[in-house]
């Protein structure tokens, strides 16, 4: 079945949307800043917080759903209890930022959203990851020159670090299930 979409900041349509999907490319201060300006964040807040209208965020959209990021000063939107922070390595495992490419993921709990059984690898591009401060917030982990989550999920919130826009059929997957939640 085809599944109406639309890109906007109207806040009739946002109010209306029975999903949400927050996309993000660039930088945690910008892509706060952006929410500010455009007045929507009261509104983001009533639809996720209060009408539980399940909210998808993607790459720095997951990101933004955070508390706060080691790559700026503003705070997130906290809905997840969790800090964006920068990969660090030791020199010797020889790793470049960003972390870019094909990653399989661990799935860590039954959820509607990405297959426990299933082997998926998902497209990366990113040099920040989300460290939750609650365990039970991570959904799934990927391994990076060490483990790392992927996938949050609180409720009816969701972030994936990776791009299902970009990872084929499994990314589509995910687009379908959150379609259908």
């Amino acid at each position: 079945g085809d599944i109406d979409v639309c890109i906007t900041s109207d806040e009739k349509v946002i109010g209306e949307a029975k999903k949400i999907v927050l996309p993000g490319v660039g930088s945690f201060d910008k892509g706060m800043s952006n929410l500010e300006s455009s007045g929507l964040i009261p509104l983001l807040n009533q639809k996720v917080l209060i009408d539980k209208t399940p909210i998808l965020g993607i790459c720095l959209g997951m990101q933004l759903l955070s508390l706060q990021s080691e790559e700026g000063t503003k705070k997130g939107l906290g809905w997840i209890d969790a800090e964006t922070i920068r990969f660090s390595f030791p020199k010797e495992l020889n790793l470049k930022i960003p972390h870019m490419g094909w990653n399989y993921v661990s799935v860590k709990r039954e959820n509607p959203l990405l297959d426990i059984n299933a082997k998926q690898r998902f497209y990366f591009v990113h040099s920040y990851h989300v460290k939750c401060n609650n365990p039970s917030n991570v959904l799934a982990t990927s391994d990076f020159g060490g483990e790392f989550t992927c996938a949050v999920n609180k409720e009816n919130i969701y972030g994936t670090q990776f791009h299902p826009e970009k990872s084929l059929r499994f990314g589509m997957s995910v687009l379908k299930n959150f379609a259908n939640l």
